[in-house]
């Protein structure tokens, strides 16, 4: 499971490191955005398997490298990734961008220290499905004898054996769900002003309900 959890992340690192500029970039020039997230969209239509293969061929690696696996996950992610960075930062109230440029806050302190952390719900939820997304991939690399949680659906089926094939399935599923937790996990860690605003149960100020007994009392 190790090594299919560092194929699964470590591309998903990458990505989200290259996806940031390249969002930030549709979503400041409107002359870029149809380009880049069209063109980074569809290279999510290339199948796994045949960008598997190309991959030794154009970065000139051996077909087992797990070089191959990392960089091909890496343009699935930045698919991914490109259209949701760019949808969370233009999620930013530009009221809250006008006040922070009031306050003499430049561009790049603006984007590190505002935008960034306000688009950081939006990011998480792509990074989310494409964490799941890598996780299911990963798997196809078993067909050219990569190892990873993929051998055991092709060891399952060469022996004609179900078992192998079933806890591959639940391991992967294990591996998806701890990577979705990490991901809400960091979310909310990065943004602790979501828990801050949320209303307080305020205490009724009715007065306590009076017994049966009480109110006949009352009544006399």
């Amino acid at each position: 499971m190790a090594n299919h959890a560092v194929l699964a992340v470590v591309p998903l690192v990458i990505g989200l490191v290259l996806a940031v500029p390249l969002g930030w970039l549709a979503r400041r020039y409107r002359v870029l955005r149809t380009p880049l997230i069209a063109g980074t969209g569809l290279l999510y239509t290339i199948p796994s398997l045949a960008l598997f293969i190309l991959m030794p061929l154009i970065l000139g690696t051996g077909i087992l490298d797990p070089v191959n696996v990392v960089v091909a996950l890496t343009i699935y992610t930045v698919a991914l990734l490109v259209r949701t960075v760019a949808d969370g930062l233009a999620s930013v109230p530009e009221e809250v961008l006008q006040a922070a440029t009031a306050m003499g806050i430049g561009r790049v302190r603006r984007f590190f220290g505002v935008e960034l952390p306000l688009a950081v719900p939006v990011v998480a939820a792509g990074l989310r499905v494409a964490a799941v997304s890598n996780v299911s991939i990963v798997s196809v690399a078993a067909l050219l004898g990569v190892p990873q949680l993929g051998s055991l659906f092709t060891d399952g089926f060469a022996r004609d054996f179900l078992d192998p094939i079933v806890v591959g399935i639940l391991a992967c599923i294990v591996l998806a769900l701890a990577l979705d937790l990490a991901i809400l996990a960091g979310s909310r860690v990065l943004t602790p002003w979501l828990r801050a605003s949320r209303p307080a149960v305020a205490p009724s100020s009715a007065p306590p309900p009076r017994s049966a007994e009480h109110l006949r009392g009352g009544s006399r």
